[in-house]
């Protein structure tokens, strides 16, 4: 995806700013039904442009707004914590959260522990290096490499998982920016990330590039506790409603700068309930609407 490049943070601000998060952010979506209490849900606030400081010192990107406008269909106040990535899921599922507003690759392992909403972003990975770096057009290029990535998302299981096969080295640091980082100051040769966020970085960045995409097939996702099936259905039912609303349109545009075309993910509801071929799908022949999202 291409997409404009909303505002500039300088290291020190991003991290004066993200210190300023330790507290949640509440938003209320009206009008609230006062007698329930506030969703509660984490964000990566550090994986720009999903979710990043804002010169506020709270948080801004497409996951929060997306965040705000599922607590708005469903009539709820919500809580966002920003927090890094690896420790978003065991919160979950310790009950600190409700879901996980974070973009989240659905897998087979994470589909086994973990019930998800219909996706509502395709992603693909992205490596990122610096300007007067060879161009990698493959991953065999990659070979001897350091790479950095993000400790405990996707981006860092695929690497660990082929690394015996492609005999790069992998660095895992606890935020993206920091595998940034890494590459811009030599310490690593690439930075593995989603489409999205890589562009957004080497637009930040003069002195960085994109470099080879791998394509994957996979979706982004709302992560819920197992047993949590009743909300999860509810919240993937608010989803159908931004996407058929336009509202999904307007997200992609103010944070992508595109404009989706009809059929693809972030525009098109998916039948039932989760995501086809996983653990925890729900075939169900109900009708994508905003009414009723209670």
């Amino acid at each position: 995806m291409r997409h404009r490049l909303m505002q500039h943070f300088g290291r020190r601000a991003l991290l004066a700013a993200v210190a300023a998060l330790a507290a949640p952010i509440l938003l209320a979506a009206q009008p609230v039904r006062a007698q329930e209490p506030p969703l509660r849900t984490g964000v990566d606030g550090t994986f720009a442009p999903h979710a990043f400081p804002n010169l506020a010192g709270g948080i801004q990107g497409f996951n929060v707004d997306l965040a705000n406008e599922i607590a708005k269909r469903l009539h709820r106040r919500i809580e966002i914590d920003a927090t890094q990535f690896s420790g978003l899921i065991p919160a979950l599922q310790a009950g600190t959260y409700d879901f996980i507003a974070a973009p989240v690759t659905v897998t087979k392992e994470r589909a086994d522990n973990l019930l998800f909403t219909e996706g509502y972003l395709n992603t693909d990975f992205q490596f990122v290096v610096k300007k007067d770096a060879p161009e990698i057009t493959r991953l065999e290029d990659l070979k001897g490499k350091v790479i950095a990535v993000n400790k405990g998302s996707n981006y860092d299981a695929f690497l660990r998982e082929h690394e015996a096969e492609y005999h790069w080295k992998v660095e895992s640091y606890g935020t993206n920016s920091d595998a940034i980082a890494a590459v811009l100051t030599g310490r690593a040769d690439a930075n593995l990330s989603g489409v999205t966020s890589a562009e957004w970085a080497a637009k930040k960045n003069p002195a960085l590039k994109i470099s080879y995409e791998y394509p994957t097939g996979q979706v982004w996702s709302l992560a819920f506790r197992k047993d949590d099936v009743a909300t999860r259905n509810l919240v993937d039912r608010a989803i159908e409603c931004l996407k058929i609303d336009g509202s999904m349109t307007k997200l992609s545009e103010k944070w992508f700068g595109v404009t989706p075309k009809q059929g693809e993910t972030i525009v098109t509801p998916t039948k039932g309930y989760g995501v086809p071929g996983f653990a925890g799908y729900v075939e169900d022949d109900h009708a994508p609407s905003c009414s009723n999202l209670h």
